[in-house]
């Protein structure tokens, strides 16, 4: 599933293909991708205008306009923006703009579980992880009983950090995924605050991606790469976690 890195990556497409044009027509005929909205509503509204801006706060994208509309844009499980390509087959490109310079960016979702929509409600989304500043992040992350993963996991409290993210980040700062949120202290929840942050800008760099850090390596051999110890597996919040047996004790 996109996380913030792809996410990100994906609003560097919209930034290229979409900023400073102007709308000639767009494809909403897929009620499902496109709900609430009916057939024709996005494309009434969005015709004639310029896309001023490609904005994202964790895996949230959205296109700014000079009408002062917002179109929302989510990936869903395996989305992606295509610029300017063919039509793809069996309708895998499920929401369309069309440009009035000939160009236009199409959401291609095999699985059809992206969305577009007018106006969406961001004001439930945490702060973006790659930005969330200490004080913000030791207040949001470190309360409750909750497990420590579950709490970065929660979009309310972090925007952008999904599975893979989580799993490497806590690796990284030697914490167990189920320690409650609360029992860390100052100097942990940092820690955990400086290598999520590291875990992100490694994964924007050219080749990388969530899932791709050292921590990927041990869930593939299911020994820790950093010292050896063998890895457990369980669900928490909801989501298939590791862990390092010697080192995320506790």
């Amino acid at each position: 599933m996109p996380e913030l890195p792809e996410a990100e990556r994906a609003r560097q497409i919209l930034e290229q293909h979409a900023v400073g044009r102007t709308v000639a027509r767009v494809d909403d005929t897929d009620a499902f991708v496109c709900r609430p909205h009916p057939a024709g509503e996005i494309d009434g509204v969005m015709h004639g205008l310029v896309i001023t801006g490609a904005r994202r706060r964790g895996k949230a994208l959205w296109l700014e306009t000079d009408g002062g509309i917002d179109l929302a844009l989510h990936l869903g499980m395996s989305g992606s923006f295509r610029a300017n390509g063919a039509p793809s087959p069996r309708n895998w490109d499920r929401f369309t703009i069309w440009f009035t310079d000939g160009t236009h960016l199409a959401l291609h979702d095999k699985r059809r579980l992206g969305r577009a929509r007018l106006d969406a409600d961001r004001t439930r989304l945490g702060p973006d992880a790659a930005d969330v500043t200490r004080a913000d992040f030791r207040r949001r992350v470190g309360r409750g009983r909750i497990a420590v993963k579950a709490r970065l996991l929660d979009q309310s409290t972090l925007a952008g950090v999904g599975n893979l993210i989580a799993d490497e980040a806590l690796w990284r700062a030697r914490i167990g995924p189920s320690v409650p949120a609360a029992s860390l202290d100052e100097a942990r929840l940092d820690r955990l605050r400086v290598e999520l942050r590291a875990v992100i800008r490694d994964a924007l760099k050219p080749g990388g991606g969530s899932g791709r850090g050292a921590f990927a390596r041990s869930r593939r051999s299911g020994t820790c790469v950093r010292c050896g110890a063998p890895l457990e597996r369980g669900t928490i919040g909801g989501r298939t976690t590791y862990w390092c047996t010697a080192e995320q004790a506790g």
